[in-house]
């Protein structure tokens, strides 16, 4: 199940979406509304699976999605656990910001958590290139 999941995921369209939709998270806090918890809950919970399989693998988010996966699996205690808890961290300060209605403050830990998922990805696609993954289609 997880494969198939990361396999869609893995389509640029799923990964980038998802990635420029971490604001998103702040507007039910803000606005303190269940009507947007419950649409932002059923973006995110659609997104991995509303895009089709990648035709290839070659684009720098899908290897970065496949080298989650393998990432997850493996669980290894290595410097990108450490940027994926900064940016949980960040996460969590943007929600903090939003309840208490600090734009500039939940606008600053916003881009900061998302400067570091793309540090992770990047962490995730070395991960990826490491495991000598030739399965891959080209």
């Amino acid at each position: 199940m997880r494969r198939a999941g990361f396999a869609r995921h893995a389509n640029p369209w799923s990964a980038w979406t998802r990635w420029a939709s971490a604001p998103l998270v702040l507007l039910p806090v803000w606005t303190r509304k269940w009507s947007h918890a419950a649409a932002v809950a059923a973006w995110f919970a659609v997104n991995p699976v509303i895009f089709g399989k990648p035709a290839h693998y070659r684009a720098w988010s899908s290897r970065a999605m496949l080298g989650e996966e393998q990432w997850l699996i493996d669980r290894p205690r290595d410097a990108a656990l450490a940027v994926n808890v900064a940016a949980s961290v960040a996460g969590a300060a943007a929600v903090a910001a939003a309840w208490r209605r600090r734009p500039v403050a939940a606008a600053a830990a916003t881009t900061a958590q998302m400067a570091l998922l793309l540090v992770y990805w990047e962490q995730m696609v070395r991960y990826l290139d490491r495991q000598d993954r030739h399965d891959l289609d080209d």
